[in-house]
């Protein structure tokens, strides 16, 4: 029987109770949660059954059973979190944006190194349906010579930027929501050859960053992330463009929303689309005949990067998120807000 993996969290908010203990109810007996630790013990999530509470960081990073604790702290609050975490002998977890600035984060791999340990971060939206569903078309080869990629991340929540009257790097919506998509972009397509940047402040300099369109080339292909606070109507989540055809998914992976209604992953149909959420393939054979048709969603789960992380930790396999991919985010961030004011 194999071992487990024991895990603590440095941090107990929105980010721990929805984005990553629900997704350990299907592996218990694989992943057990021993500690949680919280400056401040608020009762605003229910407690993990048979985890200890704390809010004495000590007995979370003191305890040798520990394997590796995962950061979950505020973004501005994850270099020095992290840091403890080192400091203490364990692997980390960090949840991202992975810090404030690329050289915080060259910092820590550092430190990780000199300590023999594994810092990671946590890239749970590589196992979205929809990315997921975008790259079995691809693979598939019916599209043809890929050309272009399209992947929106839209919102109508007005009232966030149009409360924020200053801009900080911390507050802004690149680093906070390219740093999804983004990854999903690096972890298949690698590095681009060349990104070009536009990162805007709709309401005006000295407002929050509220509106982002990266364009990262790849040869002959365009990979596009775009995002906005303000579209009344979302953009489709992915539009696949080739030299037969096209695909486009309009429904975002559902996971987010099942997990926002307190829906868990114990229940058989979480995060699943219906037959009305697919995407459509449009598309002309190699002997020309025209097809339209819906495309069943692959089924996302974020657990599957507790899997990973089970495997590189118990057996040694390597880090799904590497320490050069999330370097490669970090630079590509810091360039594309710098100039903002």
């Amino acid at each position: 029987m194999e071992r487990e993996l024991v895990i603590g969290y440095y941090g107990n908010g929105k980010s721990t109770n929805r984005y990553h203990l629900p997704f350990l109810i299907r592996r218990k007996g694989k992943i057990r949660v021993k500690t949680i630790y919280a400056r401040t013990l608020r009762e605003d999530w229910p407690r993990w059954p048979g985890a200890e509470y704390t809010s004495d960081p000590r007995v979370l990073l003191d305890d040798p059973e520990i394997d590796v604790v995962v950061v979950t702290t505020p973004a501005g609050a994850h270099f020095e979190a992290a840091k403890a975490v080192l400091e203490a002998g364990k692997n980390c977890v960090l949840e991202k944006p992975f810090a404030q600035s690329a050289q915080e984060a060259r910092n820590l791999f550092a430190h990780a190194h000199e300590k023999g340990l594994m810092l990671q971060c946590y890239q749970n939206r590589r196992f979205d349906s929809d990315f997921l569903t975008a790259q079995r078309v691809i693979e598939s080869g019916v599209l043809g010579d890929l050309q272009e990629v399209e992947m929106h991340y839209d919102y109508y929540r007005p009232e966030i930027p149009e409360k924020i009257d200053w801009f900080s790097r911390r507050e802004s919506y690149l680093y906070n929501h390219a740093c999804h998509t983004l990854d999903q972009v690096l972890s298949y397509f690698g590095k681009p050859e060349r990104v070009v940047y536009d990162v805007r402040q709709l309401l005006g300099e000295g407002r929050m960053n509220d509106y982002f369109d990266l364009d990262l080339f790849y040869g002959r292909v365009k990979v596009s992330v775009k995002s906005s606070y303000f579209r009344v109507k979302e953009r489709p989540s992915f539009v696949l463009y080739g030299s037969r055809g096209m695909f486009v998914k309009q429904e975002k992976d559902r996971q987010e929303a099942d997990l926002k209604k307190f829906y868990l992953p114990d229940r058989a149909d979480f995060g699943l689309d219906l037959p009305e959420h697919y995407g459509t393939l449009t598309y002309y054979d190699t002997e020309g005949r025209y097809h339209e048709e819906k495309v069943p969603s692959e089924v996302g789960d974020y657990g599957r990067y507790y899997d990973a992380l089970y495997e590189t930790l118990v057996h040694g396999a390597p880090q799904l998120v590497t320490e050069e991919q999330t370097l490669l985010q970090m630079d590509l961030l810091e360039e594309g807000i710098r100039g903002l004011r």
